[in-house]
């Protein structure tokens, strides 16, 4: 009984340190981010939700969801937005890895992290067209007038002639996309540093 109990505590703080330090990556990946080409200057590619994806496969979607939650807050510090884009950005993500965990728990192998991912990547594409109209794009507008927000998109696809075409074109596939690429790493890493993260 006491080993058990021992063991269970053992657990439960490793995969509180291993969660923290994937969520420290996460921060820091969340800074590094880049343009793309065919996309408006102002939306950038990071790969800040790979740690997550990462926690949420070998520790569980809570562990998962938590990585996203830490590395907002403490890029909340760095905000331009108010904290408006780091609470789009937990929910997005959130939505991204909880699936993929939940469904791969269920379905374990290749297949199951697949289909988890697909869905949460799908979710995740979907719900950020309501976000980004809803609540982060109404704050862009006080740094960032919506008439050079359009033109932005105007110069890369001139048949946008609304924010809701331009969503629907460039952000909801990008951030598919975006998703995809973190399951690409994952899928090629994933197996080398499983038994590390679980020791194994």
């Amino acid at each position: 009984m006491t080993n058990s109990v021992h063991s269970q505590t053992t657990f439960k703080t490793r995969k509180m340190v291993v969660t923290a330090m994937l969520a420290a990556v996460s921060s820091v990946l969340m800074f590094f981010s880049f343009n793309v080409p065919l996309m408006p200057s102002f939306i950038k590619m990071d790969f800040s939700e790979l740690p997550a994806l990462i926690a949420s496969f070998a520790l569980g979607p809570v562990s998962g969801v938590t990585v996203c939650l830490i590395k907002n807050l403490v890029n909340l510090f760095f905000s331009t937005t108010g904290g408006v884009g780091e609470l789009s950005n937990f929910l997005l993500g959130s939505l991204f890895v909880a699936p993929a965990g939940i469904i791969y728990r269920k379905l374990k192998g290749r297949k199951g992290a697949l289909i988890g991912s697909l869905v949460g990547a799908l979710t995740m594409a979907l719900v950020s067209v309501l976000t980004n109209y809803y609540v982060v794009y109404p704050i862009y507008t006080g740094f960032l007038p919506m008439e050079t927000i359009m033109g932005l998109y105007q110069t890369i696809n001139p048949s946008v002639e609304n924010l809701w075409q331009a969503l629907l074109m460039f952000n909801m596939p990008f951030t598919f996309l975006k998703g995809m690429a973190s399951v690409a790493i994952t899928f090629a890493i994933y197996k080398k540093i499983s038994p590390i993260l679980k020791k194994e």
